[in-house]
């Protein structure tokens, strides 16, 4: 088996979109009041202007045997300082995914890899990217990758009742 990671042709992008798909399908299992359902032509459309805009962004493709088996959507993030804020650039991974069919092979590795060594040729210091707290296989695998997580967001149910209520 050879893997292959490279940035992705313009007519790799119908099957990268496949895997797209795959990602945004196991996003509206696992958080269905927030993904909505289907892959509509604005998702689609999305890796076209990805793809496009080669100065803020790239389309990179994992190939196991010329298949392209995985796919990584990147930007590369320019914020200016802040008041809250030194100035940050990031590479910033916006998708990531590897085919149902080729997980647990070293195409997720692959894409790392690749992904570590263009933001070094970038002159990007780090690499960071989001990933929903349902999603275990996906956090397991980023911490075996190497990736930390720096920040949390929480969620409260307004309609449950407060676990610090006193109990009457």
């Amino acid at each position: 088996m050879q893997i292959t990671v490279r940035h992705a042709l313009r007519e790799e992008l119908p099957r990268v979109n496949e895997l797209r798909r795959q990602v945004n399908e196991l996003h509206v299992e696992g958080r269905p009041d927030i993904f909505r359902p289907g892959f509509c032509e604005e998702l689609r459309q999305h890796v076209v202007e990805l793809f496009d805009h080669p100065e803020s962004s790239a389309v990179i493709v994992a190939l196991v045997d010329g298949v392209v088996a995985g796919f990584a959507s990147v930007q590369y993030v320019h914020r200016p300082q802040s008041p809250y804020n030194n100035p940050q650039d990031l590479y910033h991974v916006q998708e990531f995914g590897v085919d149902a069919a080729f997980r647990r092979r070293g195409v997720a590795t692959a894409l790392v890899d690749f992904m570590r060594a263009d933001a070094r040729e970038r002159g990007f210091a780090r690499i960071d990217l989001d990933a929903w707290a349902f999603n275990e296989g996906a956090l397991a695998f980023y911490r075996r990758a190497g990736f930390r997580p720096y920040r949390w967001y929480f969620e409260m149910n307004t309609e449950e009742e407060s676990p610090c209520a006193p109990s009457m």
